[in-house]
């Protein structure tokens, strides 16, 4: 291609992707990044969810208490961390450990007879895999862009989770009856390798392309420190932290109802089989998110505001949960999925990443976690327990359900209206 027209594409893409010409390598290199962190994730998440219809809402109910459990001594083992360690090594390092965990699992799994317990433990850590490892990241990144970049690349690099997330299931989606999970499993182990080199690149490029090494004193070589457990205080004390936290709650309410459901409409195929159901149904959802994240997002929120932003997912499920209330079938619950996640993941997620930029860098590495796991696990055990007792206490049918689910979403979007306004107050 001639020099022109290279140059005329590159400007091209630049002004629809809202990105400056010295961002571009570190919004790559972040795009990249999240890409294969969502890749290795979505390859094991397909795994994790077919397992699940072997045991019943009870069942999963305590495997999320236990999550819950395990994510809140972790979460303060990495405040600890935190204050411990030297931030350039404390961010590789963590997935280094992930790594090695899902090695283990692996070769668990293969070696013992009796998998029922290495299966329900495994479903556990990828549970608690699911949100930390998005966590770090989206806390580096904080890290790494200042607020104005945030507004408008924060959306671009979401993108490459995106995009990500299509890209893995296929894996499963196409491989689960002939790549035995085990080997699954190896796969997304060592891809969670890959991001390290990327670490450390991005790392030069904040205080060099991006101009950001104002963020704070130097984050390649100093410690945080502070109190480890400053974070448990902080999102009970601080009321904007709070709010996010109690916006992340509901947000799990409706998951919840919604991942439960298709638990139990998949109780009659097999492991196999629902893994590649699942992972065929994340790849056409992921597809669509892709786009929406990529060229839509940003402008949502810079023409929008923060304040429609954050509630217009809810708002939309509260119609989808009203329309399920009156006609319950399984074409709607379907289609309330895929809005909850593609919304969650072009719009409502990385709104709620800008937040945290307004917030002191030790509370973006102690308090966020907090949020984002133990919340998030909170909110799980509370709304799993709340359906298991509407579908099993009180045999509550899915039109019932979804009629509670209405007023959660509703609750959600007030919530997250009120968060827009303090953050654009800011």
């Amino acid at each position: 291609m001639p020099d022109n027209q290279q140059f005329l594409l590159g400007s091209v893409l630049r002004k629809a992707l809202q990105l400056e010409s010295n961002e571009v390598k570190a919004t790559c290199l972040s795009f990249l990044f999240v890409f294969i962190l969502m890749s290795a994730y979505f390859i094991l998440r397909p795994i994790r969810d077919a397992l699940a219809s072997d045991w019943s809402d009870a069942e999963v109910s305590t495997l999320w208490t236990l999550t819950f459990i395990v994510s809140t001594v972790i979460v303060a083992v990495w405040g600890v961390a935190v204050s411990q360690l030297s931030f350039k090594r404390l961010v590789p390092g963590i997935y280094t450990f992930f790594a090695i965990s899902f090695v283990v699992f692996s070769m668990c799994s293969q070696a013992m007879e009796s998998r029922v317990f290495v299966y329900k433990t495994f479903y556990v850590w990828v549970s608690v895999f699911a949100l930390f490892h998005t966590s770090v990241f989206w806390s580096f990144m904080a890290d790494t862009y200042n607020k104005d970049q945030a507004g408008r690349l924060f959306a671009v690099i979401s993108a490459g989770a995106s995009l990500g997330a299509v890209v893995g299931p296929l894996i499963p989606g196409l491989f689960a009856g002939k790549v035995a999970l085990e080997n699954l499993m190896l796969i997304a182990a060592v891809m969670l390798t890959f991001p390290i080199p990327l670490i450390i690149l991005l790392r030069r490029l904040k205080s060099t392309d991006l101009g950001n090494e104002g963020l704070s004193v130097d984050p390649s070589q100093y410690k945080i420190g502070g109190n480890p457990f400053k974070g448990f205080k902080d999102v009970i004390t601080d009321r904007y932290l709070l709010g996010i936290a109690i916006f992340i709650i509901l947000y799990t309410g409706i998951g919840s109802f919604v991942y439960l459901q298709q638990k139990n409409l998949l109780v009659d195929y097999t492991v196999e089989q629902r893994t590649t159901i699942y992972g065929f149904r994340d790849t056409i959802l992921n597809a669509c998110t892709y786009i929406l994240a990529l060229f839509v997002t940003g402008r949502v929120v810079k023409r929008m505001g923060m304040t429609t932003a954050l509630p217009v997912v809810p708002l939309i499920l509260i119609g989808c949960m009203l329309v399920l209330a009156f006609s319950p079938v399984m074409i709607i619950a379907i289609s309330m999925y895929v809005v909850f996640r593609a919304g969650n993941y072009s719009v409502t997620r990385p709104a709620r990443e800008m937040l945290f930029t307004e917030v002191s860098r030790e509370d973006r590495f102690k308090t966020k976690p907090v949020i984002d796991i133990v919340a998030y696990r909170g909110g799980d055990v509370i709304m799993a327990w709340l359906f298991t007792g509407l579908t099993q206490g009180l045999q509550m049918g899915l039109g019932g359900v979804a009629a509670v689910g209405a007023g959660i979403a509703a609750l959600w979007a007030f919530v997250g209206y009120l968060l827009g306004k303090k953050y654009e107050r800011n």
